[in-house]
């Protein structure tokens, strides 16, 4: 009667003292307390370092983004990039900077899409009416571009806009 009341004992003991122990690793590799930064959300120390690699990453490739626009508008459309503030790093690991061209942030924005240390800009996505003003005409028929315009500027000064932004009028 005595060995099994000392191995119940032994065992409890053991039991605590594990976990104890696991208790105590797990406070002792917790991560650092978040701290609230502007109010909108929290961010660990760790990602502040990587927030703040991410602003410095995009500040180098703002050039080569603003080139890539550059490439694609045909018709010299673009007289200004202007980039936001922000920078976002998604979920996969990806850099995000949002901007807009000629002072219009609500018609003519752009989304870049980079990955740290690559040097090259991953991809570009831009509003409906940046992808208009890039768009190569040449491979449609007269017909063809004359309706899809008066279908996406049915008033005659946006219309009239468009054709000058892409030089075929004054």
């Amino acid at each position: 009667m005595k060995n099994p009341k000392k191995i119940l004992i032994v065992g409890t003991i053991l039991l605590v003292s594990i976990t104890c122990a696991f208790y105590i690793n797990h406070q002792l590799n917790k991560p650092e307390k978040s701290e609230v930064t502007g109010g909108e959300k929290n961010m660990s120390n760790q990602e502040k370092t990587e927030q703040e690699k991410a602003e410095a990453y995009v500040d180098e490739m703002k050039p080569k983004i603003e080139e890539e626009l550059r490439k694609e508008d045909i018709h010299h459309f673009i007289k200004s990039v202007t980039f936001e503030d922000k920078v976002t790093i998604n979920p996969m690991g990806r850099i995000i900077v949002n901007g807009y061209i000629n002072d219009n942030p609500d018609k003519f924005d752009f989304s870049a899409d980079l990955i740290y240390e690559s040097n090259k800009v991953d991809g570009i996505s831009y509003s409906q009416d940046v992808s208009d003003r890039f768009r190569d005409w040449s491979e449609y028929s007269k017909e063809v571009k004359d309706k899809y315009i008066k279908t996406a500027y049915p008033d005659k000064k946006d219309r009239e806009q468009y054709l000058k932004d892409i030089g075929e009028m004054k």
